[in-house]
């Protein structure tokens, strides 16, 4: 290959534990990088088995009673991804020489201003000795899409051989982050959830993680943050260690699919404008920091930074969007998420659920608290593991058999952990708060009993679509199925073709049917007004001095943040513009009318 250049300019993030489970598979011969979560080991092994068998490929299985099986299985499952993408990418280059139709349509899926498009553009047009110099072109200019993966830090629980403690490196996340090491993929490990100390400590155990004799990275780091302070001290963090994080992955704090994690009311469109002013100081912090290392651990020390890219996901719906982050804010990529999530061949989503998120208006996308982790989840009303929750909860037999356990992590009831979403727990906590009824009103005993049995099992519900979609059996207890859209699933409204869906990205075709669609912006906008008008007015405790300052620093960010947007949108750049700070300028007289409460003063 002569190029290393990314064919595309979006990339599909996680979603859930199934649902990009295989994207790589479906996607990455047009160049489309995507992110495979490694925590569910037992939904890797039998899709190991299944595409194994899919694609004639000999299958053995990795049972528990190997020493090492979660890391091995993940391991075995990256490597099997990896051949079947490099056999379909050789295929693929193959059916693009020789036929005319397919290559016509995957030029239709590239960029408009490729150079790759108008090099193969021109070939076509030029119509002599195509075969060969199509063949030629494509070997020298195509690559696949990145096969990427993700582990989620917190979920790095600790475990046992009964009642005896396994050492650090057999917790959940570190087997994960081996199994990726060991694999035969030349990618990225993406970390979310924010620092975990311990887990990054371990990246030092693996020299594919160091640069090499030619400042090669064999496997990289990409960080998912949420603002530039955090990107800073995570990024040296791992610096001081010798390790160098290649890509900031940005995430809208609200406006994202799966877990919410909400800044202190800083927006989106700031922390991209910071990114872009302090990228250098980022790049020159860490690469002072990673030559000490380096040199002190005696290996091989770059003289130049090594490559860093930003980029940024959440919310993101139009090829306008699309276009604005890529050109004002110098992002490398932006992620397409949730509207993936109706396009069969990217995503692995069961038919019943697809329908059900192709149906999905607002006020079907909602902030829960049905995550064990305690915090906040985008969610869809109207799954299957919704009704089969509340079926269980009405038997009076709430809670989850919990046969995964990846998020036992509650050390209340002892060493070993428990989820918050088992039966075994919420029967403790029912049962403790049964003994304090008399001294509750009516309403507040119910309220304390929903925020019991809320908890949802999403072990099991994340993984569901994928055993549903393949026909893989499902055993044990049923869950149903949970999925984790953002907020923007709202305005996609019909399953589409890949290529239909990578054209509008383009711009060049339209999945949207809803023409009242807000911007990203405004919409994360009024998605922080909302979590700060909700915080204030479900507040169950005494509020404290720390509470208030919390609350007016949050209140003085989106301020700030609206003023940014008023200058960003000037209304003579375009009409869109114009509507735009009329939103700005109600959503201003919203957040002024938010009252801080102050401390009472006995």
């Amino acid at each position: 290959m002569t190029t290393t250049k990314p064919l595309h300019t979006f990339h599909i993030p996680v979603m859930g534990l199934a649902y990009t489970i295989d994207s790589p598979i479906r996607v990455a011969k047009y160049g489309i990088s995507s992110v495979i979560s490694i925590i569910d080991d037992d939904l890797i092994e039998k899709m190991s088995a299944f595409y194994s068998t899919k694609f004639g490929i000999p299958y053995k299985e990795t049972t528990q009673k190997i020493h090492d099986y979660r890391a091995e299985r993940i391991t075995s499952y990256l490597n099997l991804v990896d051949k079947i993408v490099k056999d379909k990418f050789d295929n693929f280059k193959n059916e693009l020489a020789e036929s005319k139709q397919a290559l016509e349509n995957y030029i239709a899926m590239l960029p408009n201003k490729s150079e790759i498009k108008l090099g193969l553009q021109n070939l076509v047009d030029d119509g002599l000795t195509f075969k060969e110099n199509i063949k030629n072109f494509l070997e020298n200019n195509l690559t696949t899409g990145d096969i990427d993966v993700n582990i989620m830090t917190k979920v790095d629980k600790d475990n046992f051989i009964k009642d005896e403690q396994l050492a650090t490196e057999f917790n959940d996340a570190h087997a994960s982050l081996r199994g990726f090491a060991n694999s035969t993929l030349t990618s990225s490990v993406v970390l979310s959830a924010g620092m975990n100390p311990r887990l990054y400590s371990y990246f030092e155990s693996f020299d594919v993680f160091f640069p090499d004799a030619n400042n090669h990275l064999n496997k990289k780091i990409i960080l998912k943050v949420s603002d530039f302070r955090s990107a800073m001290i995570q990024g040296n963090f791992l610096a001081k260690k010798g390790l160098w994080v290649s890509e900031y992955r940005i995430e809208s704090g609200l406006n994202c699919g799966g877990h919410a994690f909400a800044t202190e009311g800083y927006l989106l469109g700031p922390i991209l404008e910071e990114f872009k002013e302090k990228k250098e100081q980022l790049i020159q912090s860490a690469h002072e920091l990673m030559v000490k290392a380096l040199t002190i651990k005696g290996k091989h020390v770059p003289e130049k930074p090594l490559e860093l890219k930003i980029t940024v996901q959440g919310g993101v719906g139009t090829a306008e969007e699309h276009a604005f982050l890529l050109n004002h804010y110098e992002v490398d990529s932006v992620g397409w998420g949730s509207p993936f999530l109706l396009v069969p061949e990217a995503t692995s989503v069961d038919e019943s659920t697809r329908k059900l998120l192709a149906k999905a208006k607002e006020e079907d996308l909602y902030l829960s608290h049905i995550s064990p982790l305690g915090i906040p989840f985008n969610t869809l009303r109207g799954t299957t593991n919704e009704m089969l929750k509340q079926k269980r909860i009405q038997e009076s037999n709430a809670g989850s058999s919990c046969p995964k356990k990846f998020l036992a992590l509650s050390k209340e009831f002892g060493a070993k952990g428990i989820c918050t979403a088992s039966k075994k727990y919420q029967d403790v906590k029912l049962e403790e708060l049964e003994t304090k009824k008399d001294t509750f009103s009516v309403e507040t005993f119910e309220n304390a009993k929903n925020k019991i049995t809320e908890k949802s099992c999403l072990c099991v519900g994340l993984a569901n679509a994928s055993y549903l979609e393949n026909d893989i059996k499902i055993k044990g207890q049923a869950q149903g199925v949970v999925i984790c859209p953002g907020p923007n699933m709202a305005y996609f409204d019909k399953e589409v073709s890949l290529s239909k869906m990578v054209q509008h990205i383009y711009g060049n075709d339209s999945v949207l049917t809803e023409t009242n669609r807000p911007n990203m912006f405004v919409k994360e906008l009024k998605m922080y007004l909302d979590y700060l008008n909700n915080e204030i007015a479900t507040v169950s405790e005494e509020i404290t001095a720390g509470q208030i300052k919390k609350w007016k620093a949050f209140k003085k960010n989106l301020g700030e943040g609206i003023e940014y947007y008023q200058s960003l949108f000037l209304p003579r750049l375009s009409s869109e513009n114009g509507k735009i700070q009329d939103l700005l300028r109600f959503y201003k007289e919203e957040l002024s009318n938010i009252k801080i409460p102050e401390l009472e003063i006995a």
